[in-house]
């Protein structure tokens, strides 16, 4: 487990707040300024999804293809063969959601390092509605062998992401949200593909988190705090691979799990962690997040809150599930 350093304002009144695709904007343009073989090609949406830096920045090394996500991720493993590190950009609702066999087949299976990243993800789509809120692409990405999965949980984590891929040599899928999101990161905190942190060591039970749901963990446990529920809160920005040795060490020393995310929990960040812990270490656990239903419109705090994966309904549905266990 890795030390890791939170923001001073977390969980207070100056919270910084910030949309995670921005920190992707900014990451990319870096990544480009650090290997000239990145590349980016966008269907139609370039400042949606921030890569407007990166084509102010290297427009000769910026391609748009229209609306037409197939092309997008075929074009890209298509460079790719050629040496280049292609990063592919849209929203997540068209890009893995229209285009997955051809992000199978083009780049996966030729174990190409594509970069897929979807954006405008989640619940913090908000008034887009049910089209939009892209909440399968997770689970369908996860199951893609050779797929690197990962989740940033704010903005600056997504910024440390993105370069990070850049030089990880396999087809990942950085999975990104539209509106602000909490900040509870910093420039010190620790990120490496496929590792996990522990953000507050606890002994009653552990809260698995990813993207956006991290923050809303953080505020569950210190409600749960004032109960006598001392939680631990481990942030899995990388569902693919898993980090392994730091899910069990936690689930080993709580007895018990709780795993959020703001997707179907059908084959997510849930699936992952009870997969791993059936076949180690079987303990109580409880996957909490979308349960098989659509989207709605609204704002996109008024859409996490309907869903109840705000702090204080996790909180609420952790203390109940901890008094099923005990």
């Amino acid at each position: 487990m890795s030390k890791y350093e939170l923001d001073k304002a977390v969980l207070t009144k100056q919270q910084l707040v910030e949309p995670t695709r921005a920190g992707f904007g900014r990451g990319l343009k870096k990544a480009g300024e650090l290997d000239e073989s990145v590349v980016a090609l966008c269907a139609d949406l370039t400042e949606s999804v921030q890569m407007h830096l990166f084509r102010e920045a290297f427009p000769k090394r910026f391609i748009e293809v229209g609306v037409a996500e197939q092309n997008l991720v075929t074009v890209a493993s298509g460079l790719a063969r050629a040496g280049k590190i292609p990063f592919t950009a849209s929203y997540a609702a068209f890009s893995p959601g229209r285009n997955w066999e051809q992000i199978k087949t083009t780049a996966a299976l030729n174990d190409q390092p594509v970069k897929v990243v979807g954006g405008h993800a989640g619940l913090y789509t908000g008034p887009d509605g049910a089209t939009h809120q892209m909440l399968e692409d997770i689970a369908l990405m996860r199951v893609m062998p050779n797929m690197v999965v990962v989740v940033p949980g704010d903005s600056i984590e997504a910024e440390k992401a993105t370069i990070a891929l850049a030089s990880n040599g396999k087809p990942s899928y950085l999975r990104l949200s539209r509106d602000k999101t909490p900040i509870f990161s910093t420039a010190q905190s620790p990120f490496e593909i496929g590792k996990a942190y522990v953000l507050r060591p606890g002994k009653h039970v552990s809260l698995f988190g990813t993207g956006t749901m991290t923050y809303e963990l953080l505020v569950a446990a210190k409600l749960l705090a004032k109960n006598g529920v001392d939680a631990e809160v481990v942030h899995v920005p990388t569902i693919k691979p898993l980090d392994d040795e730091t899910v069990l060490a936690s689930l080993r020393k709580t007895k018990c799990g709780v795993t959020v995310e703001e997707a179907q929990i059908a084959g997510g960040l849930g699936g992952a962690i009870t997969e791993l812990a059936s076949e180690h270490l079987p303990v109580p656990i409880k996957r909490l997040g979308v349960e098989d239903r659509y989207g709605e419109s609204g704002t996109p705090r008024e859409v996490v809150e309907a869903f109840g994966l705000n702090g204080d309904s996790l909180a609420t549905k952790i203390g109940q599930f901890m008094m099923q266990v005990a």
